[in-house]
């Protein structure tokens, strides 16, 4: 039977229906936010699937209904997920993940269908709202509920899930998710913000936070379904007290090696010594054997963690020997590759990213088809990590979930640097390449990255460093379990431990915030501490990227396309086009293939790597739009004569009209008698009307003594013409012409 809930939040209406659409799935509900409107779902298999991780799936699938287009691909329906969404179904996974019990193997499958888009009613949170209550009321086991805000900052003043105009005003950009009693997952873009007025804005988002969860309990009071009972995995006690016997000190000793390959070497061996003698055991049949197997894998990849974790929290002592607050060793490097536009590599520890930077016209914008508002992106930070990067073998190809999300935080850290369109009229592409790797690579991807745009000559407003914070806890975070924050985690640490905290700014504030945990929340006391510990890390980053590169080059690359812009008369745009794109496309050609972008506000921006071809280009575009005016003198040839005066091209299509009283000072009867088709006549502008030009040549002959003006005469009435030369061209043009912006 369906059931109706409603709310006011963040003065919007929400609403939750139940029972009508979807009831085969073990948990739904359509949930309305303003005019979004999302389905979500969830289900869960019956049996647990072998493997030692939690199987589980989020989907966001975003319909081109929603926002009434009809899709733009060539089977015009949609297809694989785009950025938008990957992420969107990253935001929503993440807070939720860590809900599920340790030894949860069932498979779970969450979707949430967007099937009305309203930007100012955020589909993203709505999505993570309906999953939450969908595996809440379902009987699917999950520690929920969870729920999700944005919070921006328009004139100092905080907002919850602010309007698509608001997130233009605003100077922050956060995502923050939770339950009712701690934070679970942070995503935050800032214009440089201070970190205690940061974390101010994620504690105002927890307390919107405790209204959506306390709005979910009575949903799910009144409609939740019995929790099913379901099998958690969970080691045999006898094979995990005989490996622990065998190995456990041996295992101490490698995991205190300092170099990752070595250490690891040291543990796989320990580890294939078990492995070999359960393999060699008998079993019941082959289902019996990999359980078993997967059983030794398991107990003995809790043997390291364990160990790890109680050297971090009781010895304060971490795998490579560091102090808790110690950055690993740091290396800064520029124009490694002569060709690209700029480039770098930043090295910390094992962790090393070469960053390039390419600049290119804004023709090469990356076209935008989503749910969103935007529909072009100037600049993209693009993220690569290959299996080489840690030493194994793997897929290569189109990025994953997690390059694509490591790829956006790196843009959004170093957009809030970046000059303007008007300052800096490039497109800017920016890729991380990974080639080595153990642990923290995206922060130093950001890093590489701000090397690489100084290098390229990007007149960036700062020096962007990043640094991943870690967390280890003994217990809750209830003040009386012990804690230890890890400042610049390496790959072991961040797979064992609690939190993974990346934090990228400038000298003045944040830039951005990424924070996953693996616990069931932190405190704001946690978070205080660890950015007060990043920000004494990111201070040093920057001191060794200044030592290298302190400041941007003020040319861009010999091999970059140089650029002039200008602007014209907006009436003039269609003349440089010209009909079906036949004039700028010939200057294209003319001038080696230079980039010419013209905006609806006559900005003209010419770009190429020779020099010459952006002037040649250029002086192209001013012979079109060029304009004559009064006073201007001209060394025209005539191009036209009647008898009432000769026509002078003056540049380009532009013609003026000497009248016969103004070729002599003495009088004329018929212009025919002084000038012919062809002459060079020196003239000046004497007058536009209409666009219609005048010109006069006596000035520039000697003035009779006793010379007494004339008036001028009329024109006269003339087979091919009318006054002051109406009639057209003898070449085919118009008659007076004036002053027609070379029209062609």
């Amino acid at each position: 039977m369906k059931k109706v809930f409603e709310t006011e939040f963040a003065g919007r209406h929400l609403q939750v229906e139940s029972g009508e659409i979807a009831k085969q799935a073990d948990g739904s509900v359509l949930v309305r936010f303003g005019d979004t409107v999302v389905l979500a779902t969830a289900c869960c298999a019956d049996e647990p699937k072998e493997g030692d991780f939690f199987p589980l799936t989020v989907n966001y699938e975003e319909k081109q209904y929603a926002v009434g287009k009809i899709p733009g691909s060539f089977l015009r329906r949609e297809g694989r997920a785009g950025e938008h969404a990957t992420l969107s179904a990253r935001l929503i996974d993440r807070p939720i993940r860590p809900l599920f019990a340790d030894g949860f193997r069932n498979e779970v499958q969450i979707v949430a269908t967007v099937m009305s888009c309203d930007q100012d009613n955020t589909p993203e949170m709505t999505g993570m709202l309906g999953a939450s209550l969908a595996l809440c009321t379902s009987d699917i086991p999950f520690d929920g509920p969870v729920a999700g805000v944005y919070v921006g900052r328009v004139n100092g003043q905080l907002i919850i899930d602010p309007t698509v105009e608001q997130r233009e005003q605003s100077d922050i950009d956060l995502a923050v998710a939770g339950t009712k009693d701690a934070i679970m997952m942070v995503e935050a873009g800032a214009a440089e913000v201070p970190e205690e007025e940061m974390l101010d804005a994620i504690m105002f988002g927890h307390q919107a936070i405790k209204e959506l969860c306390a709005f979910q309990e009575k949903i799910i009071a009144e409609i939740g379904k019995p929790k099913r009972e379901i099998q958690l995995y969970a080691p045999d006690p006898a094979i995990k007290a005989d490996i622990e016997s065998r190995i456990g000190a041996r295992l101490v000793k490698a995991i205190s090696i300092f170099d990752k390959l070595e250490r690891q070497d040291a543990v796989d061996a320990l580890k294939k010594e078990i492995k070999d003698d359960y393999e060699k055991r008998e079993y019941e049949d082959e289902h019996d054997y990999k359980m078993s197997m997967l059983m030794v894998d398991d107990i003995l990849e809790n043997m390291v963690a364990t160990e790890v974790r109680r050297l971090i929290t009781e010895e304060k002592i971490r795998p490579d020997g560091r102090k808790v607050d110690e950055i690993r060793p740091l290396d800064c490097q520029v124009d490694l590759l002569p060709r690209a536009h700029g480039s770098a590599m930043f090295t910390r520890g094992q962790t090393q990213v070469i960053g390039t930077t390419t600049l290119g016209p804004l023709s090469d914008k990356q076209l935008i088809d989503n749910l969103t508002g935007e529909t072009e992106r100037r600049f993209m930070h693009h993220y690569n990590f290959p299996p080489y990067s840690v030493g194994e073998i793997g897929r290569m190809g189109a990025p994953g979930r997690r390059e694509i999300g490591h790829g956006k935080l790196g843009e959004r850290a170093l957009s809030y640097v970046l000059p303007s369109e008007a300052e800096f009229p490039y497109t800017i592409r920016c890729v991380a390449d990974v080639v080595e790797s153990n642990g923290s690579s995206s922060q130093a991807s950001i890093c590489a990255n701000c090397m690489s745009l100084m290098a390229a000559g990007v007149p960036i407003k700062g020096i962007v460093s990043g640094i991943a914070m870690g967390l280890i806890s003994s217990g809750p975070l209830d003040g009386k379990h012990p804690y230890t924050i890890l400042t610049d985690i390496q790959g072991l640490e961040d797979h064992f431990g609690d939190m993974d905290f990346k934090c990228a700014g400038t000298a003045k504030g944040l830039t951005a915030l990424q924070m996953d945990i693996k616990i069931h929340g932190v405190t704001r006391e946690v978070l205080h501490e660890a950015l007060e510990q990043a920000n004494r890390a990111r201070a040093e980053i920057r001191q060794a990227i200044a030592a290298c590169i302190p400041e941007p080059r003020h040319e861009v690359s010999k091999y970059a396309p140089k650029m002039v812009t200008f602007k014209i008369d907006v009436s003039k745009i269609r003349d440089v086009i010209g009909k079906g794109g036949e004039t700028i496309q010939g200057m294209i050609r003319e001038c080696d293939g230079a980039a010419i972008d013209v905006e609806e506000d006559g900005t003209i921006t010419i770009y190429h790597h020779n020099q010459e071809m952006i002037d040649k280009a250029k002086a192209m575009i001013d012979e079109i739009t060029r304009e004559a005016k009064v006073g201007e003198i001209y060394e025209g040839v005539v191009s036209r004569v009647e008898d009432y005066g000769a026509f002078v091209t003056l540049f380009g299509d532009c013609d003026g009209l000497c009248h016969v009283s103004r070729l002599k000072w003495d009088y004329v009867e018929n212009a025919n008698d002084v000038v012919k088709v062809g002459d060079t006549l020196k003239v000046v502008v004497i007058g536009i009307e209409m666009g219609k030009v005048k010109v006069s040549h006596r000035e520039f002959e000697d003035k009779p003594e006793g010379y007494v003006e004339r008036p001028e005469r009329e024109a006269r009435p003339h087979g091919r013409g009318g006054d002051h030369g109406h009639g057209p061209r003898r070449d085919g043009g118009h008659g007076h012409g004036g002053n027609r912006g070379g029209r062609r």
